[in-house]
Order: structure tokens, then sequence, then C-alpha cells
């Protein structure tokens, strides 16, 4: 399927699938907790929630994880509002 017909939610987990190879990943999309704030379009998918385990954040501090993951969405960024980003190593 062409990203074009995807979801913002499903570009953002195969962008960090072929990335990151997070042993989990789960996409959030809190859109709809934002109805009426700033960044909110009333079409949704404006806010989201990222969860990932990764051997590519073994010894990066937690500004680095982020810095790697907004780097790898750096092509969907324009289309999200707001990102909330845990990102952990296998051993955390």
């Amino acid at each position: 399927m062409s990203k074009n017909f995807q979801t913002i939610r499903e570009q953002i987990e195969n962008i960090l699938t072929i990335a990151l190879e997070p042993q989990f990943l789960e996409v959030i999309d809190d859109s709809d907790s934002h109805i009426g704030h700033a960044g909110h379009n009333g079409k949704g998918e404006s806010h989201f929630k990222v969860k990932l385990t990764s051997a590519h954040f073994e010894n990066l501090s937690r500004l680095q994880r982020h810095q790697l993951v907004y780097a790898s969405l750096a092509d969907v960024m324009p289309m999200i509002h707001a990102l909330q980003i845990s990102a952990k190593t296998p051993s955390e």
C-alpha cells in the first residue's frame, strides 16, 4: 500500500519498524483527547504517543533517543502537532 493511503499512525509504525527494528512498538492516536486544543484541526491524527523498545537506543541518552525517533519520522513530522515518546532499550 502506498504511504499516501495510510493513516499517519500506520506511517509512523512502518517507518519506526524499518528504521529502529523495535522489539516492542505501540503507536497511539491520542488526537480525540485534544479536541478544542491548539494543534487539533478537527480531522484527527494530530497527537500521538509512541512507546518503543529498541537495541538502537543502547548507550544513548534520553535526548539522543528522542532525536533518533524524530529524525526517523522527519517526513511525517510536519503532519503531527504533538508526539509523546517513551524510548527504552531491551534491558530496561
